[in-house]
C-alpha cells in the first residue's frame, strides 16, 4: 500500500518516492521506460509470461506430497494416506483434497533432485543462479521495473508483506534478496521485509502538493532539467509523466488486498482454515506454523495482483515450516501436514483456479517446491528426516502442458528410478518461460552465465512454448 505521509517542511528530490531501489525523482524509471520503448530486440525475447515461484522452505516430504506410495511398507508409505486425483492412478497424499481434483491442470516431477540435504534456499538462490535470485536474472534482462505500469519486475513477498503481526522474514539459511554477480541495483523488491511496514512504498509529502502535479515534476530533478534547455527532453517528459501516473496509481494499488473482491479474498483466506489455539504451543516453531496459516493465501493473492500489473517474478516464502523431524522445533509428519499442507492445498487451489477463471493460466508459470525432501522411512518419533536426494515438485501454467506426471521414484521414493531431474533443468524451464533463448542472446550485453543458465535443457515432457 502506498502511504500519502501529512508532514510538514520541506523533503529533499530524493525522498518522495522510492521503489525497490529506484528514486523516481532520480528519473531512472522514466529513463528505463524510454529505453525500453527503443527496445526492438529485448521485446522480441521477452515473452508475455510471468513466474510466481512459491518457495516451501524447510522440505516437505515427497511421499506425503505427491507420491504417496500406498504400496509399500508401513514407515515408508504416506502417514497421511492418499487421495485420488483427475489423472486416472494418480494419487496424492490426503491432505490435498482441493489440488486433487485440479490435477489434470498441472504437472508433478517425481524424480526431481536438487543434490543434497542442506537448509537453504538452492531452488531460488544458488550457484546456478549466479549467486542470485532467480527473479534476478528476469530483471537483469528486462529492467527492475515494468515500462507500462511502474510495477517493480522482481518482488519477494513474505508474511509480513501481508500482515504486519507476522514474524520478520528469516535470513538464516540464504537470503532472498542476493543478487550474486548480477548486481544489487536486480535485488527482489521486499514490501514489509524490515520492521517499518511497506516502508518502501512511502510517498513523503504534504497532499496538497501532492495534487500540484506540476510543482512535484519540477523537483525530481534540477540537473537532468539543465542538460537541455532548448527542449530535447520533451520525449523523456513523457516518459517521466508516465512513471509518475503510474506508481501513485496502479503500483499503490497492487498492494492494497482491501480493494480485492470480498468473494476472492475470502476463497484465498487460510487464516480460518486452523486458527493459532488449534497449534499446539509446545513446538518451538509454533509461531511460523501460525504465520504459514495466516499469510499463505493472502500472499498468493499478492502474487496474483503482482503479475497482472506487470512484475515478472514473485518470489514467495512463509519461512521455515516445512521440516518435520518430529522434535521439540518441529511436528511429526501426520501433524506437520496439518499445519503446513492445509493452508497450501487452499491457497495453490484458489490460486490456480483465480488464474484461469481471469484467463491467466498460460500467463503465469507457477513452480513449488522446497530446498530438499525427507527421509524414506519415518524416524522413531514420527518423523521424516533431511534427504537430498528426491523431493516435490509441482509446475503449472505458463503454457506448458498440465495433468502430467513427470519421471518415476523408486519403490520406497527415495531416489528417482527414471533420468533425475535438477535444479538447472528446473532453471532453464522458469527462464524458457519467461524469455526466448534464441532472441536472449541476440541483445548485446546479456551476460553469457544467464545465456547458458537459460540454454540448459528444460524439464521434458513439459513442452516450452
Amino acid at each position: 500500500m502506498l502511504s500519502i505521509l501529512e508532514q510538514a517542511g520541506r523533503h529533499g528530490r530524493r525522498e518522495f518516492l522510492k521503489i525497490g531501489g529506484l528514486s523516481l525523482g532520480g528519473l531512472s524509471l522514466a529513463d528505463l521506460l524510454s529505453v525500453n520503448a527503443q527496445s526492438a530486440a529485448l521485446a522480441r525475447a521477452v515473452k508475455d509470461r510471468s513466474v510466481v515461484f512459491l518457495f516451501m522452505h524447510g522440505g516437505p516430504s515427497q511421499v506425503e506430497t505427491f507420491d504417496p506410495k500406498m504400496d509399500a511398507p508401513t514407515g515408508i508409505r504416506s502417514a497421511t494416506g492418499e487421495i485420488q486425483t483427475s489423472l486416472p492412478g494418480v494419487t496424492f497424499g490426503s491432505t490435498f483434497e482441493k489440488l486433487a481434483p485440479l490435477a489434470d491442470r498441472f504437472s508433478i516431477v517425481r524424480s526431481f533432485t536438487t543434490g543434497d540435504a542442506n537448509h537453504d534456499i538452492k531452488p531460488i538462490v544458488c550457484k546456478d543462479t549466479l549467486g542470485a535470485n532467480l527473479g534476478s536474472l528476469y530483471a537483469r534482462i528486462v529492467g527492475t521495473n515494468h515500462p507500462a505500469s511502474g510495477m517493480p519486475t522482481n518482488a519477494a513477498i513474505f508474511p509480513r508483506s501481508v500482515d504486519p503481526t507476522t514474524q520478520p522474514k528469516q535470513d538464516g539459511f540464504g537470503r532472498f534478496e542476493s543478487t550474486g554477480t548480477v548486481g544489487s541495483a536486480y535485488a527482489p523488491f521486499t514490501p514489509g521485509a524490515g520492521d517499518a511496514f511497506q516502508k518502501n512504498l512511502e510517498l513523503t509529502m504534504a497532499r496538497d502538493r501532492l495534487d500540484d502535479r506540476r510543482l512535484l515534476l519540477q523537483n525530481l530533478d534540477r540537473i537532468r532539467r539543465q542538460i537541455d534547455a532548448t527542449g530535447g527532453l520533451t520525449g523523456l517528459d513523457r516518459f517521466r509523466d508516465q512513471a509518475f501516473e503510474a506508481i501513485v496509481g496502479g503500483v499503490a494499488d497492487a498492494f492494497d488486498l482491501s480493494k480485492e473482491d470480498p468473494a476472492t479474498l475470502a476463497r484465498y483466506d487460510t487464516a480460518p482454515l486452523l486458527t493459532p489455539d488449534r497449534i499446539d504451543p509446545k513446538w518451538n516453531n509454533y509461531k511460523f506454523y501460525c504465520d504459514h496459516n495466516k499469510s499463505l493465501g493472502k500472499l498468493m493473492l499478492l502474487s496474483r495482483r503482482l503479475v497482472e500489473r506487470g512484475c515478472g517474478f514473485v518470489t514467495v516464502t512463509t519461512n521455515f515450516v516445512w521440516d518435520m523431524h518430529a522434535d521439540v522445533n518441529n511436528a511429526p509428519v501426520t501433524v506437520g501436514m496439518r499445519y503446513c499442507g492445509g493452508a497450501f492445498d487452499h491457497a495453490v487451489s484458489a490460486f490456480i483456479e483465480d488464474l484461469e477463471s481471469r484467463g491467466l493460466g498460460n500467463k503465469v508459470l507457477l513452480v513449488c517446491c522446497g530446498e530438499m525432501g525427507r527421509t524414506p522411512r519415518i524416524n522413531n518419533t514420527g518423523g521424516r528426516d533431511h534427504w537430498g536426494s528426491l523431493a516435490p515438485l509441482l509446475i503449472y501454467g505458463g503454457g506448458l502442458t498440465g495433468g502430467k506426471v513427470i519421471g518415476q521414484s523408486n519403490r520406497n521414493a527415495g531416489e528417482p528410478q527414471t533420468d533425475p531431474i535438477g535444479l538447472k533443468h528446473l532453471i532453464a524451464t522458469v527462464l524458457g518461460t519467461l524469455f526466448d533463448v534464441s532472441e536472449l542472446r541476440l541483445i548485446p550485453g546479456t551476460p553469457s552465465d544467464i545465456i547458458r543458465a537459460a540454454s540448459h535443457e528444460a524439464i521434458p515432457g513439459l513442452g516450452i512454448a
